[in-house]
């Protein structure tokens, strides 16, 4: 397929939806390149985006009939395909804006790191979730092992890697691995209407805390503290003070 990242701009908003409907979304090496090469291209000029998959799955890992091609011919050709999904989920990470992912479906190996990676996530509460790699003897290569314990907690990674479980988007929710789950007719509306939240920030403010929230997972607290007073200070002493502090004094009711 052609184009296997649809990427457009609506307005302030940017959509990336992962479009091998045919393969559940599966991860190629032109799709990773692709996703990474649509969220550098938005995050300059739309306030969020949000990452969907075609067909009414989010993506369900990389493609087996990829990875054995590569495999066949050698080490090297095979990290590209690894390495180009952690370029993409890189670029998620440094993004400037929020990134939404929506997730419908199943969201496995490949899809349940992208997840991980995003900065909310909204999932359909029947949607299925699961790290499957332990299924079939293999080991996570889009970041699991590093970034999910951070998330829910080395007890439940660990249960959620090496079992292969797989877990509901409610479960999800409970479990914070997603920000909330809705029933899946739901989805739509609570997608447009957390977009528009977030379209309606500071696009200033929302890129601070989330560099912040983002540079925690690698400081320590005292270290952590000091970047949050001098991005704080840097930001109310800054162009954007003014509206900072015009936005608290001229809300409604006091509120």
């Amino acid at each position: 397929m052609a184009n296997e990242v649809l990427v457009r701009r609506d307005g302030r908003i940017g959509h990336l939806t992962l479009n091998r409907p045919h393969a559940m979304n599966a991860v190629t090496v032109a799709l990773a390149k692709a996703l990474e090469d649509g969220v550098r291209q938005l995050s300059d000029k739309v306030d969020v985006m949000v990452i969907t998959g075609a067909g009414g799955n989010l993506c369900v890992g990389g493609d087996v009939g990829e990875v054995d091609r590569l495999r066949k011919q050698g080490r090297d050709a095979l990290a590209e395909l690894f390495v180009s999904f952690r370029r993409a989920l890189a670029a998620v990470a440094e993004a400037p804006i929020p990134v939404v992912v929506v997730v419908e479906g199943h969201a496995v190996a490949g899809g349940f790191e992208l997840i991980q990676a995003c900065d909310i996530a909204l999932a359909a509460e029947d949607a299925r979730l699961a790290d499957i790699h332990a299924r079939f003897g293999q080991v996570p290569g889009g970041g699991g092992t590093q970034r999910l314990a951070r998330i829910v907690g080395p007890a439940r990674a660990l249960g959620l890697i090496l079992t292969g479980d797989r877990i509901s988007g409610a479960r999800a929710a409970e479990w914070g691995l997603v920000y909330r789950a809705v029933p899946r007719g739901e989805l739509d509306t609570a997608r447009d209407e957390l977009l528009a939240r977030l379209v309606g920030g500071s696009r200033a403010a929302l890129a601070a805390s989330k560099r912040l929230v983002r540079a925690s997972a690698e400081t320590s607290l005292e270290e952590g503290l000091d970047l949050e007073l001098h991005a704080v200070l840097d930001h109310l002493v800054g162009p954007d003070g003014d509206a900072a502090i015009a936005a608290f004094t001229t809300r409604e009711g006091g509120q």
